[in-house]
């Protein structure tokens, strides 16, 4: 992307600082020397191991003893070995504050029920937020949930020579479904191949692997399964590919892309309320006719920026989530695309409705065995089967609460007053 030359300018002279260019130069060029050496990892974590990685960072960083008791509480070395499945070079543990919004009533196919959400931020008004749009759902009747598609994808991509080649791999790949089923279904008890979708470009062929993967996010499961599925085409396709590679970026994996609204990855889910006009002068201090006027502005916004989907801040709410509950945290990149629309009612009632394409949860595996995780998952009562699906429908839940709130401070003049009361105390 272009940098204006005033720019460039500015940022030169900041980094020169007096400094000749022949110093810059060498300020830049790369450096032979040795590194300093690197922390441990061994499989099984342990305090000792901790104290070496500490001994490492003291004597080669500015980090001192009271930095080592910040990580490396008695709580968290006594826990430490919960870790050793989820962490590398480890040091210890990160202390996140946790707040709760609710309850939210949420009427779902799985999410039934009154709920506690926990959030982990350090963003000051998040919680408050959220705890206000889960008030005002909640003194609707609920919010109605729906899981729509529930789908984990891998994707990868195979090169040759010419068109022909590729043509005649995906006629054999095509009949090959039942095999690659049974294939991929037999490195899991809970991961299942439901479809296999080709994408041709020239002698590129991409396939999508599609899998249900139970309560698991599933993004593990089905890279190892889809490395079933390479090792079989590897051995008996009749097109040898001249090149193979397990994920060729068509699967949507952690980026914000219009793929989105043309699939699913992980859980789609679609969530709505009717919300009295009377309640949302209480809660909100505004009007439901301004919330709309305001929705159809910041829809148009979001379209001038090119924004992928139309919504305000679907992210904040799932990260506090994805981080309180052990989600990957990174997959909010392409959670977070989605829509959020409102209506007036010919009543004067406000109808707000969010869609997620991509909620991308568990409650097993990854990160959502570890102690904090757990009790997190507990606070909302999520275990057993379909307890994942549960969890979908309570992030698009606690997001259509956080959509409702921020829009309700913006139409009332509270945005900027919230918080500097609740981030600076004023």
């Amino acid at each position: 992307m272009a940098i204006h030359h005033n720019k460039i300018k500015a940022l030169f002279e900041r980094f020169m600082a007096g400094a000749s260019p022949a110093q810059l130069l060498r300020h830049l060029a790369a450096k032979p020397h040795a590194p300093p050496p690197r922390l441990r990892h061994l499989p099984r974590l342990t305090p000792d191991l901790l104290r070496s990685n500490w001994r490492t960072l003291k004597k080669n960083t500015s980090v001192d003893d009271a930095d080592e008791a910040v990580f490396c509480d008695s709580d968290s070395l006594g826990a430490i070995s919960d870790y050793s499945q989820n962490i590398e070079n480890c040091i210890g543990t990160l202390k996140v504050p946790v707040g709760v919004a609710g309850p939210l009533r949420i009427n779902g196919l799985f999410a039934n029920g009154d709920f506690y959400v926990p959030l982990a931020t350090t963003e000051a008004a998040l919680v408050a937020s959220y705890a206000r749009g889960a008030a005002l759902i909640t003194q609707a009747g609920g919010c109605t949930s729906l899981i729509l598609n529930d789908t984990m994808t891998r994707a990868p991509g195979f090169v040759f020579d010419t068109l022909v080649d590729a043509a005649q791999f995906v006629l054999w790949l095509n009949a090959q479904y039942d095999a690659l089923k049974q294939v991929a279904d037999a490195t899991s008890r809970y991961g299942r191949l439901q479809d296999v979708r080709v994408t041709m470009e020239g002698n590129h062929v991409y396939v999508n692997f599609d899998y249900t993967t139970g309560n698991a996010a599933g993004q593990n499961m089905v890279t190892i399964a889809t490395a079933a599925i390479m090792t079989y085409i590897e051995a008996h396709s009749p097109i040898t590919p001249q090149q193979a590679f397990i994920e060729a970026n068509l699967s949507g994996d952690k980026k914000a892309s219009s793929l989105s609204f043309l699939s699913a990855r992980g859980k789609k889910v679609t969530t709505e309320v009717t919300i009295a006009a009377d309640t949302v002068r209480k809660v909100l201090h505004c009007e439901g006719a301004l919330m709309v006027d305001y929705c159809r502005l910041a829809a148009l916004g979001g379209v001038m920026s090119g924004t992928m989907g139309v919504q305000g801040h679907f992210a904040n709410g799932l990260a506090a989530l994805y981080l309180a509950t052990g989600q990957d945290v990174a997959c909010v990149a392409e959670s977070s695309i989605g829509i959020t629309r409102l209506e007036l009612k010919a009543n004067g009632d406000l109808y707000a409705c969010v869609t997620l394409p991509n909620i991308i949860v568990g409650t097993v595996g990854g990160g959502t065995g570890l102690p904090s995780q757990s009790a997190a998952l507990k606070i909302m009562g999520l275990s057993g089967d379909n307890s994942a699906l549960a969890l979908a429908e309570i992030s698009a839940s606690i997001c259509l609460a956080g959509e409702l709130s921020i829009m309700g401070a913006l139409c009332a003049g509270e945005f900027a007053s919230a918080h500097a009361r609740l981030a600076r105390g004023k």
